[in-house]
This record gives C-alpha cells, structure tokens and sequence, in this order.
C-alpha cells in the first residue's frame, strides 16, 4: 500500500485486510473482515484496530500498521457513521 497523508477509511467503517506473508509472498486466503475501532498515531507509524465477531460470539481484535508492506490491500465494505474517535465501548456491548 502506498504511503499517503489520508488513510483511507475511517472509525467506524466495515473493512476487508487482506495481508500476505513477506518471505513466502503468499497472499492468505482468508482476509479479516471487521470494523475499525480506533485510529492511532502519525505517518510512518499509523496503526488500526480491526474487530471481528467471529463463530461462537468470540470477538477477536487485531492490528495492523498501515504502511505495513504485508498489507495487500484494504477494502471498505461499508461505510459507518459514529460520533467517537475510538470505539472501545463495543468491546463491553458484545461480551
């Protein structure tokens, strides 16, 4: 992913990562989808955490660096409109 002043989604937004293994150059089969909680630091060192409600109701959390090169590619998938800058409240709501 190229590096740009503007990230491109936001908290609250439903996304698709789909990341590849750097020293096989696989791309994994299976993205994580989920939505975005929180948007934190600046250029280089921008990082986003993506929730997910998997089977089971087991929420699980990852994040990701977003000039990370094992990123392949971000995909919005629907666009949220929220009021907060960091979305930890829903961690409470789904337990």
């Amino acid at each position: 992913m190229e590096a740009t002043s503007q990230t491109p989604f936001k908290v609250g937004d439903i996304i698709k990562v789909t990341t590849r293994d750097p020293k096989a150059g696989k791309v994994h089969a299976t993205p994580f989808e989920g939505m975005v909680i929180s948007l934190r630091g600046e250029s280089p060192n921008k990082t986003f955490t993506v929730r997910k409600i998997s089977s089971g109701k087991i929420a699980i959390e990852r994040i990701f660096p977003l000039f990370s090169p094992s990123i392949e590619k971000i995909t919005v998938v629907k666009v949220g409109r929220v009021r907060r800058a960091k979305l930890y409240h829903l961690r409470k709501k789904n337990s």
